[in-house]
């Protein structure tokens, strides 16, 4: 029997004015960066020679329409949700410039750094969603999985390989093994960024599912650009990096969405 395609939700609100409200005033603070540089620029270069100003004004003024450009196109596609022309490629702008800047101009503002990544990592998700074009085989497909889903009283070491997980059924481990044999996709789980860049050059996939909290996933987002991240933030009943949980249900609708746009799923096999 076929599962009906999950209807995707739109993104809060209150996300996008965040996100785009942070990333107009950073794009605004470059630009005032910019003119007053090619302002006193100017006024050396025109001791030199009237010439080296006008062509230092063309190219300020080039880098302002070219960086507005960007900018407009960005904050369209997120307030349309849709994957515009050029915009997966400017979309490395975003994470590897603005994204920065935007966590250090946020808490000045009253914008705490945890809801500065929140947004940015909403927004990310559905930007891969709406540029999704093809479905992905699953064996390409990595779900990467944060150390503290495992209970710390645990004596298993499953960083070195999941497979040495009992799947006794006191921590989410358990159930997204079997999710991942069900969907026949790639799982393994990592201690920290170094361990989880050493996974993903070893698997070498074409897009991850990734658990963990907002710092881990916006800076996994930003080290592994242009290989795309869906993240999915982990829950945290008992505190940070211990005894976390996961929505098991957010992670299968993620698998469907880049795996078999809503058909079934194959068969569990052992993996």
């Amino acid at each position: 029997m076929s599962h009906s395609p999950i209807p995707e939700p739109s993104l809060k609100p209150s996300k996008k004015r965040i996100f785009i409200g942070l990333l107009g005033l950073t794009f605004g603070l470059i630009m005032l960066l910019i003119l007053i540089g090619g302002w006193i620029a100017t006024i050396g270069l025109n001791q030199l020679h009237p010439g080296l100003t006008l062509m230092a004004q063309t190219v300020a003024g080039l880098a302002f329409i070219f960086l507005s450009g960007i900018i407009a196109a960005l904050i369209l596609s997120i307030v349309l949700e849709k994957d515009l022309p050029f915009t997966q490629k400017i979309r490395g702008l975003g994470i590897k410039l603005f994204l920065p800047l935007m966590e250090i101009l946020g808490p000045r503002l009253g914008v705490s750094k945890e809801d500065v990544r929140n947004s940015f990592i909403e927004i990310n998700n559905r930007l891969l969603v709406s540029g999704q074009r093809h479905t992905i085989l699953p064996e390409r497909l990595l779900l990467l999985l944060p150390h503290c889903l495992q209970r710390a009283d645990c004596q298993r070491r499953i960083t070195t390989s999941i497979d040495n997980c009992q799947q006794c059924g006191r921590c989410d481990i358990d159930a997204l093994i079997k999710l991942a044999q069900t969907y026949r996709i790639r799982i393994a789980v990592a201690t920290g960024g170094t361990l989880a860049r050493k996974i993903v050059r070893d698997y070498k996939p074409r897009i991850i599912v990734a658990v963990a909290c907002e710092r881990d996933l916006t800076s996994g987002i930003h080290d592994t650009y242009p290989l795309p991240v869906y993240g999915i933030l982990n829950r945290r009943p008992e505190g940070p990096c211990w005894n976390t949980r996961v929505d098991v249900a957010e992670i299968e609708k993620a698998l469907r969405i880049f795996l078999i746009r809503g058909q079934a799923p194959q068969q569990p096999r052992t993996v």
